[in-house]
């Protein structure tokens, strides 16, 4: 199993801390919120993080106080105008790289204190686990992907409704097997690269797609609003 980071958007809800400094090495609790993920994966687990052009320095900086190996990988994009989008950028770099291994997804903005050993330990090997969280009131759904689950399995995903039926949503936190990569370059082929839930809903359509509830605390820091409130 490999580990993929999805740290190359440009942040614009951020504006204006990440002008000049990527979202995923802003100061989050105590260290670069990126950390918050990195410091939770196994050692045995490859971290790829792929990024852009804009901040491609700063990365291999960081990368250089770390106390493991980590690749970054950099996207010839300099702008939020030419980003591949998430689900384009993992396309993009299981082919480019040539991954051939189950692979552990994650935002960079996701903040979780869940037990990633449990989270790993859940994945059945054959389809995609996304770990789901209740954030309490379908009122604090509107914007994220709301799933509904029958024995632990993601039935439909609503990206964003504007009345969501449950307040149970979809994390950027997955395990994706490799038997799923030809679904991921059949999604970018036909549709918007930049919606993870966009994909499970393919997903969910064509396949089993796993759910591992979790109750621990997890932020999704989306905007400085967020950021602001919750560091």
């Amino acid at each position: 199993m490999k580990c993929l980071i999805l740290a190359s958007g440009f942040g614009t809800r951020m504006y204006p801390l990440t002008l000049d400094k990527a979202k995923a090495l802003l100061p989050y609790r105590g260290k670069p919120m990126i950390n918050h993920i990195v410091d939770k994966i196994p050692p045995g687990i490859e971290i790829v993080v792929n990024v852009n052009k804009k901040f491609e320095s700063d990365f291999y900086d960081w990368q250089s106080k770390q106390n493991r190996k980590i690749v970054i990988c950099v996207e010839e994009v300099y702008s939020d105008e030419e980003k591949l989008g998430a689900i384009g950028s993992l396309n993009h770099w299981i082919n480019k790289l040539n991954i051939q291994e189950d692979l552990l997804l994650f935002g960079s903005d996701n903040y979780f204190e869940f037990d990633l050993s449990k989270f790993i330990s859940a994945f059945d090997g054959e389809h995609v686990l996304v770990a789901v969280y209740d954030v309490g009131d379908p009122k604090n759904a509107t914007q994220y992907g709301v799933v509904k689950i029958v024995d632990r399995v993601i039935t439909e995903l609503e990206e964003k409704p504007p009345a969501p039926k449950s307040s149970l949503i979809a994390t950027a936190c997955w395990i994706i097997p490799k038997r799923i990569f030809p679904l991921i370059n059949e999604f970018c082929c036909n549709a918007k690269r930049d919606n993870l839930g966009n994909f499970i809903t393919f997903v969910v359509d064509r396949d089993h797609v796993h759910a591992h509830p979790f109750i621990e605390k997890w932020i999704d820091i989306g905007d400085i609003n967020i950021y602001n409130a919750t560091r």
